[in-house]
Protein backbone atom coordinates (compact mmCIF):
# COMPACT_ATOMS: atom_id res chain seq x y z
CA UNK A 1 0.00 0.00 0.00
CA UNK A 2 1.49 3.30 -1.08
CA UNK A 3 1.98 6.13 1.37
CA UNK A 4 0.54 9.39 0.11
CA UNK A 5 2.81 12.31 1.06
CA UNK A 6 1.19 15.42 2.46
CA UNK A 7 1.41 18.50 0.26
CA UNK A 8 4.26 20.19 2.12
CA UNK A 9 6.15 21.04 -1.07
CA UNK A 10 6.26 24.51 -2.62
CA UNK A 11 3.02 25.77 -4.10
CA UNK A 12 2.78 28.12 -7.08
CA UNK A 13 3.30 31.72 -5.96
CA UNK A 14 0.59 34.04 -7.25
CA UNK A 15 2.40 37.36 -7.55
CA UNK A 16 2.65 39.91 -10.31
CA UNK A 17 6.21 38.87 -11.10
CA UNK A 18 5.16 35.24 -11.52
CA UNK A 19 2.38 36.10 -13.99
CA UNK A 20 2.90 35.09 -17.61
CA UNK A 21 1.88 38.14 -19.72
CA UNK A 22 1.59 36.08 -22.89
CA UNK A 23 0.45 38.18 -25.84
CA UNK A 24 -1.07 40.98 -23.78
CA UNK A 25 0.08 44.10 -25.60
CA UNK A 26 -1.23 46.34 -22.81
CA UNK A 27 0.49 44.43 -20.01
CA UNK A 28 2.49 47.46 -18.80
CA UNK A 29 -0.69 49.52 -18.41
CA UNK A 30 -2.48 46.62 -16.71
CA UNK A 31 0.40 46.12 -14.30
CA UNK A 32 0.52 49.81 -13.38
CA UNK A 33 -3.23 49.81 -12.69
CA UNK A 34 -2.86 46.70 -10.50
CA UNK A 35 0.14 48.04 -8.59
CA UNK A 36 -1.59 51.33 -7.81
CA UNK A 37 -5.37 50.73 -7.81
CA UNK A 38 -7.35 53.96 -7.78
CA UNK A 39 -10.48 54.53 -5.64
CA UNK A 40 -11.94 56.64 -8.44
CA UNK A 41 -11.15 54.24 -11.28
CA UNK A 42 -12.36 50.63 -10.88
CA UNK A 43 -10.38 48.02 -12.83
CA UNK A 44 -12.08 45.18 -14.71
CA UNK A 45 -10.10 42.32 -16.28
CA UNK A 46 -11.73 39.92 -18.71
CA UNK A 47 -10.69 36.99 -20.86
CA UNK A 48 -11.25 33.26 -21.41
CA UNK A 49 -10.30 30.57 -18.88
CA UNK A 50 -6.53 30.35 -18.56
CA UNK A 51 -5.89 34.02 -19.33
CA UNK A 52 -4.81 34.75 -15.74
CA UNK A 53 -7.65 36.78 -14.23
CA UNK A 54 -7.73 34.92 -10.92
CA UNK A 55 -3.92 34.91 -10.72
CA UNK A 56 -3.82 38.70 -11.00
CA UNK A 57 -6.63 39.23 -8.50
CA UNK A 58 -4.90 36.97 -5.99
CA UNK A 59 -1.61 38.76 -6.69
CA UNK A 60 -3.34 42.05 -5.83
CA UNK A 61 -4.50 40.50 -2.56
CA UNK A 62 -0.96 39.27 -1.79
CA UNK A 63 0.53 42.69 -2.49
CA UNK A 64 -1.99 44.52 -0.30
CA UNK A 65 -1.47 42.06 2.54
CA UNK A 66 2.31 42.46 2.26
CA UNK A 67 1.72 46.13 3.10
CA UNK A 68 -0.37 45.17 6.11
CA UNK A 69 -3.67 46.06 4.41
CA UNK A 70 -6.88 44.10 4.74
CA UNK A 71 -8.75 42.98 1.64
CA UNK A 72 -12.14 41.60 0.65
CA UNK A 73 -12.37 39.02 -2.14
CA UNK A 74 -15.65 37.51 -3.32
CA UNK A 75 -16.18 34.98 -6.09
CA UNK A 76 -18.47 32.20 -7.25
CA UNK A 77 -17.58 30.05 -4.23
CA UNK A 78 -18.30 32.72 -1.60
CA UNK A 79 -21.62 31.98 0.10
CA UNK A 80 -24.11 34.79 0.52
CA UNK A 81 -24.73 37.08 2.25
CA UNK A 82 -21.38 38.83 1.76
CA UNK A 83 -20.03 40.82 4.66
CA UNK A 84 -18.44 44.21 4.03
CA UNK A 85 -15.24 44.78 6.02
CA UNK A 86 -14.95 48.45 6.96
CA UNK A 87 -11.24 47.97 7.70
CA UNK A 88 -10.46 46.62 4.22
CA UNK A 89 -8.54 48.75 1.74
CA UNK A 90 -9.19 46.74 -1.41
CA UNK A 91 -12.27 45.01 -2.86
CA UNK A 92 -11.96 42.19 -5.39
CA UNK A 93 -14.83 40.58 -7.30
CA UNK A 94 -14.02 37.49 -9.37
CA UNK A 95 -16.23 35.30 -11.63
CA UNK A 96 -18.53 38.27 -12.33
CA UNK A 97 -19.96 36.63 -15.45
CA UNK A 98 -21.37 33.72 -13.44
CA UNK A 99 -23.11 35.45 -10.52
CA UNK A 100 -26.62 34.33 -9.72
CA UNK A 101 -29.26 36.84 -8.61
CA UNK A 102 -28.13 36.76 -4.97
CA UNK A 103 -24.46 37.32 -5.82
CA UNK A 104 -25.37 40.11 -8.24
CA UNK A 105 -27.21 41.84 -5.41
CA UNK A 106 -24.29 41.34 -3.04
CA UNK A 107 -21.72 42.49 -5.62
CA UNK A 108 -23.69 45.67 -6.29
CA UNK A 109 -23.95 46.33 -2.54
CA UNK A 110 -20.20 45.74 -2.07
CA UNK A 111 -19.47 48.06 -5.01
CA UNK A 112 -21.54 50.88 -3.53
CA UNK A 113 -20.03 50.42 -0.05
CA UNK A 114 -16.48 50.43 -1.41
CA UNK A 115 -17.05 53.41 -3.69
CA UNK A 116 -18.58 55.41 -0.85
CA UNK A 117 -15.62 54.57 1.41
CA UNK A 118 -13.02 55.34 -1.26
CA UNK A 119 -11.82 51.72 -1.49
CA UNK A 120 -10.28 50.62 -4.82
CA UNK A 121 -12.10 47.88 -6.73
CA UNK A 122 -10.62 45.21 -9.00
CA UNK A 123 -12.98 42.78 -10.74
CA UNK A 124 -12.71 39.97 -13.25
CA UNK A 125 -14.84 37.81 -15.52
CA UNK A 126 -14.85 35.84 -18.75
CA UNK A 127 -16.85 38.46 -20.65
CA UNK A 128 -16.48 42.23 -21.19
CA UNK A 129 -18.82 44.35 -19.06
CA UNK A 130 -21.19 45.06 -21.95
CA UNK A 131 -21.87 41.34 -22.38
CA UNK A 132 -22.18 40.36 -18.72
CA UNK A 133 -25.47 38.56 -17.95
CA UNK A 134 -26.03 40.62 -14.78
CA UNK A 135 -28.36 43.36 -13.63
CA UNK A 136 -27.93 46.69 -15.43
CA UNK A 137 -26.74 48.72 -12.43
CA UNK A 138 -23.93 46.24 -11.69
CA UNK A 139 -22.95 45.96 -15.36
CA UNK A 140 -22.73 49.75 -15.62
CA UNK A 141 -20.52 50.07 -12.57
CA UNK A 142 -18.15 47.31 -13.67
CA UNK A 143 -17.68 49.26 -16.92
CA UNK A 144 -17.07 52.59 -15.16
CA UNK A 145 -13.30 52.55 -15.09
CA UNK A 146 -10.45 50.75 -16.82
CA UNK A 147 -11.36 47.61 -18.77
CA UNK A 148 -8.62 45.31 -20.07
CA UNK A 149 -8.81 42.12 -22.11
CA UNK A 150 -6.35 39.37 -21.15
CA UNK A 151 -5.02 36.98 -23.79
CA UNK A 152 -4.08 33.40 -22.82
CA UNK A 153 -0.40 32.50 -23.25
CA UNK A 154 0.79 30.44 -26.20
CA UNK A 155 1.72 26.76 -25.90
CA UNK A 156 5.39 27.71 -25.92
CA UNK A 157 4.89 30.19 -23.08
CA UNK A 158 2.86 27.67 -21.07
CA UNK A 159 5.62 25.08 -21.49
CA UNK A 160 8.21 27.60 -20.32
CA UNK A 161 6.13 28.37 -17.22
CA UNK A 162 5.58 24.69 -16.42
CA UNK A 163 9.31 24.00 -16.81
CA UNK A 164 10.08 26.91 -14.48
CA UNK A 165 7.67 25.69 -11.81
CA UNK A 166 8.85 22.10 -12.23
CA UNK A 167 12.43 23.26 -11.73
CA UNK A 168 11.38 24.97 -8.53
CA UNK A 169 10.06 21.60 -7.40
CA UNK A 170 13.21 19.76 -8.47
CA UNK A 171 11.53 18.08 -11.46
CA UNK A 172 12.96 17.84 -14.97
CA UNK A 173 10.08 17.80 -17.46
CA UNK A 174 10.78 16.14 -20.80
CA UNK A 175 9.28 17.38 -24.06
CA UNK A 176 7.05 14.29 -24.27
CA UNK A 177 5.64 14.87 -20.77
CA UNK A 178 4.88 18.51 -21.59
CA UNK A 179 3.25 17.59 -24.90
CA UNK A 180 1.09 14.97 -23.19
CA UNK A 181 0.03 17.43 -20.47
CA UNK A 182 -1.07 19.97 -23.07
CA UNK A 183 -2.94 17.45 -25.23
CA UNK A 184 -4.63 15.38 -22.52
CA UNK A 185 -5.81 17.93 -19.95
CA UNK A 186 -7.69 21.20 -19.71
CA UNK A 187 -5.78 24.11 -21.22
CA UNK A 188 -6.51 26.30 -18.21
CA UNK A 189 -3.15 27.36 -16.76
CA UNK A 190 -4.33 27.10 -13.16
CA UNK A 191 -5.46 23.52 -13.81
CA UNK A 192 -2.11 22.66 -15.41
CA UNK A 193 -0.20 24.07 -12.43
CA UNK A 194 -2.36 22.07 -10.04
CA UNK A 195 -1.81 18.97 -12.16
CA UNK A 196 1.95 19.51 -11.98
CA UNK A 197 1.77 19.69 -8.19
CA UNK A 198 -0.24 16.48 -8.14
CA UNK A 199 2.32 14.81 -10.42
CA UNK A 200 5.09 15.89 -8.05
CA UNK A 201 3.34 14.27 -5.08
CA UNK A 202 2.55 11.13 -7.10
CA UNK A 203 6.20 10.73 -8.09
CA UNK A 204 7.30 11.15 -4.47
CA UNK A 205 4.84 8.49 -3.33
CA UNK A 206 5.91 6.08 -6.07
CA UNK A 207 9.63 6.92 -5.54
CA UNK A 208 10.01 7.24 -9.30
CA UNK A 209 11.18 10.04 -11.60
CA UNK A 210 8.62 11.99 -13.59
CA UNK A 211 8.20 10.23 -16.94
CA UNK A 212 5.47 9.90 -19.53
CA UNK A 213 4.68 6.43 -18.20
CA UNK A 214 4.27 7.79 -14.67
CA UNK A 215 2.06 10.64 -15.88
CA UNK A 216 -0.22 8.24 -17.76
CA UNK A 217 -0.43 6.03 -14.68
CA UNK A 218 -1.38 8.98 -12.50
CA UNK A 219 -4.06 10.20 -14.90
CA UNK A 220 -5.56 6.71 -14.87
CA UNK A 221 -5.99 7.06 -11.09
CA UNK A 222 -7.78 10.47 -10.88
CA UNK A 223 -8.85 10.14 -7.25
CA UNK A 224 -5.38 9.61 -5.81
CA UNK A 225 -2.77 12.09 -4.60
CA UNK A 226 -5.02 15.10 -4.58
CA UNK A 227 -4.51 16.12 -0.96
Amino acid sequence: MRQVPLAFGPEPVLRFDTFLPGGNAQWEQVLMALLSPSPSMPLYLWGPPGSGKTHLLQAAVSQAQSFGLRTMKFDLTTPTPWEYDEEARLLLLDDCDRYDADRQHEAFRMFIEATTAGVPIIAGGRLPPVDLPVRDDLRTRLAWGLVYRLVPPTDEQVCALLRRDAGRRGIALSDEVLAYLLSHSERDLTHLMELLGRLDRYALAAKRPVTLSLLRQMLAEPDLYTI
